[in-house]
């Protein structure tokens, strides 16, 4: 089974604008992503609208695609970028890699490959265990529920599972939760039929595109992982970076 990896990156962004060409450590933060991807993967691709990002990824060597400036989310520009690629490079499965992430795993692009060995995969995404308790109720990070296939039953930014009769600070010693990590893979004609679903009842109550996926029907394996991914939102978030590569 063939694999690519497509890293949406816009140069807009409300909090932050302009983050990929970000210097983190003498290169910009979609470098770091980009050679972190390669780890795991032979062929990747940065799929933006913006020609300084377009540049900045061939002047370090990488491959990039052009894409509409109109999606409303990362998954459609995976999409776009998926299907110029494929008039050049057949492929199986696209992983869609979190372009504001620099310090992505090897181990977590391998873990999400793993999830195709069984023929009946058709999207895949990364969990990791909660251990802390005030992760359970924060809102801005969202959990999951699984099934005994490793399946997600449901996404929520609310506390799921909801332990009866206890004190939420003494769930996280009462029960399994899992935080969900925004990297996915699709099969290359399964991704093609997410970005014609209409938007959900689910995913309007949340804020998460994934529900769209659940609501119809979609099935969606889930791989462990024990890492933390760093998304760089804000500037603070970059000063936090900079201090893990000292660290």
């Amino acid at each position: 089974m063939k694999f690519i990896g497509i890293i949406p990156a816009r140069f807009q962004s409300t909090r932050f604008p302009g983050k990929p060409l970000v210097i983190l450590g003498e290169k910009p933060i979609i470098q770091w992503v980009y050679e972190n991807a390669k780890k795991a993967l032979d062929d990747v691709y940065v799929a933006t609208d913006d020609e300084r990002i377009y540049k900045a990824v061939e002047a370090f060597g990488g491959k990039a695609v052009y894409t509409s400036p109109n999606h409303q989310s990362g998954t459609d520009r995976c999409a776009e970028a998926a299907q110029k690629v494929a008039k050049q490079v057949e492929f199986d499965v696209v992983i869609n890699i979190q372009g504001d992430e620099p310090f992505i795993r090897p181990e977590q692009v391998e873990g999400l490959k793993a999830c195709f060995n069984s023929p009946e995969t058709e999207i895949a995404t990364l969990i990791k265990p909660i251990t802390n308790a005030i992760e359970i109720t924060n809102i801005n990070r969202p959990k999951v529920v699984i099934n005994k296939n490793m399946e997600a039953m449901y996404f929520s930014r609310s506390s799921i599972p909801f332990v009866r009769d206890s004190k939420p600070e003494e769930w996280i010693s009462q029960n399994e939760f899992y935080s969900h990590i925004g990297m996915y893979a699709y099969r290359y004609d399964i991704l093609l039929e997410l970005t014609k679903l209409p938007i959900g009842v689910l995913e309007k109550a949340e804020s998460l595109e994934q529900l769209r996926w659940l609501e119809n029907g979609y099935r969606i394996k889930t791989a462990k992982t024990s890492f933390e991914n760093m998304g760089i939102d804000t500037p603070e978030d970059l000063e936090n970076a900079k201090k893990f590569l000292l660290a």
